[in-house]
């Protein structure tokens, strides 16, 4: 559905870099570690939560 706003195995902030990494590494042609570095996310528990969220709410909106 939507980023959660806390990394699932440390509790660091992840949901804040989320809009950032989408429009530079999903929707731009920059690598995405490269992005996570920028943005200054180190730790590989909150790495694979901005890489492998799928963003869902447009999807699952119009039922509700």
């Amino acid at each position: 559905m939507m980023i959660p706003v806390r990394c699932f195995t440390c509790g660091n902030v992840v949901g804040e870099h989320w809009e950032e990494f989408k429009t530079r590494a999903r929707d731009g042609d920059e690598d995405p570690g490269e992005v996570l570095d920028d943005l200054g996310v180190e730790r590989h528990c909150c790495r694979r939560m901005l890489v492998s969220h799928r963003d869902l709410v447009d999807v699952v909106s119009p039922y509700q």
